[in-house]
């Protein structure tokens, strides 16, 4: 997890991690296309050996995005929010989203993917909503907003996931 305080809130994600990928445009659709389908094509020279659609949990907060294997919870990768240039659901395929980020040492920018059945646009929301409270003072209202938001859109998910069940509930009743 990134050097936060206990004043600082985090809010995590229990998803699938696809992979790391790196890519040559920081911005883009294309991009994330363009990453999915690297990713269907094992590169031999790649040194990446974190395992495809492994489960890790996505911790966001005001200063970035930590990636933790689930088992070990050992940290895999570290985003600063503001090396993170890009961030989308993919439109091809809702259930997978991914972001791309600068590497800190290098002139380079990798995309990172991931595959979630409900959350996609949970996460994504969630990511710019931190760009936006990383843009306000760092104060307790700032970190309530990340909060209140991310819960807003995860409410929002389940009450038409309700809304689905309940139509199918009253067609079978029929």
């Amino acid at each position: 997890m990134s050097d936060t305080s206990d004043d600082e809130p985090e809010i995590s994600f229990k998803i699938k991690f696809l992979g790391r990928v790196e890519v040559v445009r920081p911005t883009g659709v294309e991009i994330l296309e363009e990453a999915v389908q690297s990713l269907q094509i094992p590169d031999p020279y790649s040194s990446e050996k974190v395992a495809k659609k492994s489960k890790v949990h996505l911790f966001l907060s005001q200063k970035g995005i930590d990636l933790l294997e689930h088992e070990t919870m050992f940290l895999l990768y570290q985003s600063p929010l503001f090396t993170v240039s890009f961030c989308a659901v993919l439109p091809s395929s809702p259930k997978i989203f991914g972001y791309v980020a600068r590497h800190p040492a290098a002139d380079t920018y990798h995309c990172y993917l991931f595959q979630s059945k409900k959350f996609s646009h949970v996460v994504v929301s969630a990511i710019g909503d931190a760009f936006k409270v990383s843009n306000q003072d760092e104060g307790t209202k700032g970190g309530r907003y990340l909060i209140v938001e991310a819960l807003k859109h995860k409410n929002k998910m389940l009450q038409r996931e309700n809304d689905e069940l309940k139509r199918r509930l009253a067609g079978q009743t029929e």
